[in-house]
């Protein structure tokens, strides 16, 4: 069974950076798209970045691009999300998520497509 463990999540002052961490285990991850998404209260997850099965082609939500960037090693079974200039808006649970594509380079973008979830990392962003 594919399990997902996310870390580096905490309470950072607005224009700070924060690296949040995912270890899968069960599976090696060569198949499997990646994904990081986060839901803030009274709001609904939100997908953030999103990586294909080779890591050649990333996808990110319009308010993140520029600031975020997901990164994935297969050697290590762990996706990354770096995160800079870090805003209020930015708080949230953070999840990274596992999907099973049709293909190396396909990336899918909605909660509804990804299969496995882990716990969640809080990500605070308050000065």
């Amino acid at each position: 069974q594919l399990q997902l463990v996310e870390s580096g999540g905490g309470l950072v002052q607005p224009g700070g950076s924060l690296r949040l961490s995912c270890v899968i285990s069960g599976y090696s991850l060569d198949g499997f798209g990646l994904g990081w998404f986060r839901q803030a209260p009274g709001k609904e997850r939100e997908g953030v970045a999103f990586i294909s099965v080779n890591g050649g082609v990333t996808k990110y939500k319009d308010s993140v691009k520029g600031r975020f960037t997901i990164a994935r090693d297969n050697a290590k079974n762990t996706v990354s999300l770096q995160m800079n200039n870090l805003a209020p808006e930015d708080t949230a649970v953070y999840y990274c998520a596992a999907n099973i594509p049709g293909n190396a380079v396909m990336v899918k973008t909605t909660q509804y497509e990804y299969e496995y979830w882990g716990q969640g990392t809080q990500v605070t962003v308050s000065s």
